[in-house]
């Protein structure tokens, strides 16, 4: 009888010669190249078309305004009053240009017809009395109509000050914050699940076709023969893990030195981000909680995709398995946001979103023994999955085991 730490070791020694075979045949290939460039080009495709957005909008930002429909009188206060009130906004949250238009006959007609002309787009139009003015807006145009309230209101204050608003001489100091601030908190809460799912949404989904070519070609065959099916299964997973951390790695670095040539207001920002734990302990724990992502997607994953024996079938398990990983997201993004809520507590446990919520909670609050009791929990649904995904590929696929279920042996019988 072999002991129980011989067994152990050679059980060891099959599943890393797996992962070793399987990291080399991926990585060791022209197409992994392609593969380790994809975000340069998907960002080079998404800049393009970013930047043929931005043109669009910012040739329809040209031509919005805002229009006041006031005596000529009225004309130079109100534009000192909105140049004033411009100060507040970030250049890309301002109100559109302020238009001034002398009254005609009608205003209210001359106040619909600014809709309507080809010079401009009038976003929203006031007309009449200051104390009691009327402002008409378009579909899209309630901020700026809420804006020429405030401007009326800031010009007639203006003019019962006789015409001009005291100034205020301010003094504004800057303070570093000594903790960490809960909006911090749940920033990086956001940044910590948001950055799990896009490495397992890019990652995790290549797991699914590692049986196919196995199966079409039979090597799947000769390997169940001469290891366990836990083993195969666990090496692979194993192994397209280790192409992930090459992939992670090597853009951690490049993504480091880039961080390095940022404008100082950006790293400032970025500076902002202060999880609870600390921030080496929520590094130590968003890599743990990475890989326990990837290895519960990988191994559901895994055992579904050993399943389909044809890129075909691999074409079709795509869609629900983008749909789990948007779900998972979705849950444990709502979750960071609640911290201690039910719904935080539900997104912990479930095993395929605990990882994404747990690196949420490490950002929420300090406390670090429920980490390990989360690891823990989640290593268990590893080899669980695991050792189910084996059992339905040995009875459902080599037709090894019992093909029947107890209860319909027993009814034969």
């Amino acid at each position: 009888m072999t002991p129980p730490q011989s067994r152990f070791r050679r059980t060891l020694r099959q599943t890393l010669t797996i992962a070793r075979r399987d990291f080399i045949a991926t990585v060791f290939t022209p197409i992994f190249l392609l593969f380790l460039f994809a975000p340069v080009i998907m960002g080079s495709f998404g800049a393009i078309g970013g930047l043929g957005a931005a043109s669009v909008a910012d040739g329809a930002q040209d031509k919005a305004r805002i229009v006041a429909i006031v005596p000529p009188a009225l004309a130079g206060p109100i534009a000192a009053a909105d140049t004033r009130l411009r100060g507040v906004f970030r250049p890309e949250e301002a109100p559109p240009v302020l238009s001034t238009i002398a009254p005609l006959a009608d205003p209210e007609a001359q106040a619909r017809a600014a809709f309507e002309r080809k010079d401009l787009d009038a976003s929203a139009v006031l007309y009449g009395p200051l104390d009691h003015p009327q402002i008409l807006y378009a579909t899209r145009g309630s901020r700026a109509a809420d804006y020429l309230v405030l401007l009326a209101s800031t010009t007639l204050a203006a003019q019962r000050l006789g015409g001009t608003l005291p100034a205020v001489a301010a003094t504004k100091a800057a303070i570093a914050r000594q903790g960490t601030s809960i909006g911090g908190q749940h920033q990086s809460a956001f940044f910590a699940v948001f950055g799990i799912f896009f490495l397992t949404l890019f990652l995790s989904g290549q797991v699914v076709g590692t049986m196919a070519e196995e199966r079409n070609s039979k090597v799947i065959e000769i390997l169940a023969a001469a290891v366990p099916l836990e083993s195969v299964f666990f090496g692979k997973l194993l192994g397209m893990f280790g192409v992930a951390v090459l992939f992670v790695g090597f853009w951690g670095i490049v993504v480091s030195q880039i961080g390095a040539l940022m404008p100082p207001a950006m790293a400032a920002g970025f500076g902002d981000l202060a999880p609870a734990v600390g921030t080496p302990m929520f590094v130590l724990l968003f890599a743990a909680y990475f890989t326990m992502a990837y290895l519960l997607l990988g191994a559901v994953f895994l055992g579904v995709g050993a399943q389909a024996s044809t890129m075909r079938e691999i074409q079709m398990l795509s869609l629900p398995i983008t749909i789990l990983q948007v779900a998972m997201f979705a849950l444990s993004s709502a979750a960071a946001s609640r911290p201690g809520s039910w719904l935080a507590t539900f997104a912990e446990l479930f095993p395929l979103s605990s990882p994404f919520a747990m690196a949420g909670h490490a950002a929420n609050s300090p406390g670090l023994w429920p980490h390990l009791a989360a690891l823990a929990w989640q290593a268990l649904w590893v080899t669980i999955f695991i050792s189910v995904g084996a059992r339905m590929f040995r009875r459902g696929v080599l037709q090894s085991g019992s093909a029947k279920p107890f209860w319909r042996r027993a009814k034969a019988n």
